[in-house]
């Protein structure tokens, strides 16, 4: 059985002040890489006018194993993403991504007081942010006759799948594309397969990459 791990139940923000310099911490939950960097932009949009927007996101990943990236933007190197990214590990958080928006307060507070405060106001958000444990997930991709459309849905949903878009191969076949519990892929695919008679394509789009 997969681990779970710890994610956050929804998006959460905090802000402290260091020496006039407002750092507005926002911690959003991101499933993906996409997720993770839409959640990015969505801060910059709102902060359009603020001096930096540094982040960071550690996401639990498929077979290929976590992800963690992180970005200064524009600060002294190793001063603001690495400290975020601190932060998220030091709170034992997956699938999350965590921007700290700066206001420059007119004073220089130097790399020493740069790391502590991008650390301080991304742990600030995690701390008190609500968190559920989730469990480790995967994209496949599911060929079927559309006549079965309706029946591979509810076959999905009940292995704990959630299809995130379709389309058709020809008039005769549809293809969802699925996220769904890693632990629950080889169950789905018995099953669909049975649906179909043999007839169901399923491909680990994590493994195909």
């Amino acid at each position: 059985m997969a681990a779970s791990f710890v994610t956050l139940a929804r998006e959460h923000r905090a802000e402290i002040r260091e020496k006039n310099s407002r750092f507005i911490a926002t911690a959003i939950p991101a499933r993906d890489e996409m997720e993770a960097r839409t959640g990015i932009e969505k801060v910059r949009s709102e902060f359009p006018d603020a001096t930096h927007h540094c982040w960071a996101y550690a996401l639990q990943g498929g077979r290929a194993g976590p992800v963690e990236r992180c970005h200064d933007a524009g600060e002294p190197g190793g001063t603001a993403g690495p400290s975020i990214l601190q932060a998220i590990r030091g709170a034992g958080l997956r699938d999350v991504v965590v921007v700290v928006t700066r206001y420059f307060g007119g004073t220089k507070l130097g790399k020493g007081g740069l790391a502590r405060a991008y650390r301080a106001g991304a742990a600030r958000a995690l701390r008190d942010a609500p968190t559920l444990a989730a469990v480790p997930t995967g994209r496949v991709l599911v060929g079927v006759p559309l006549s079965l459309d309706g029946e591979t849905r509810h076959l999905v949903a009940r292995h704990g799948g959630r299809v995130e878009s379709f389309s058709y191969e020809d008039p005769a076949r549809c293809v969802l594309f699925v996220t769904m519990p890693l632990e629950a892929r080889a169950r789905l695919r018995d099953d669909l397969q049975a649906l179909t008679r043999g007839d169901a394509r399923i491909v680990d789009l994590d493994d195909a990459i």
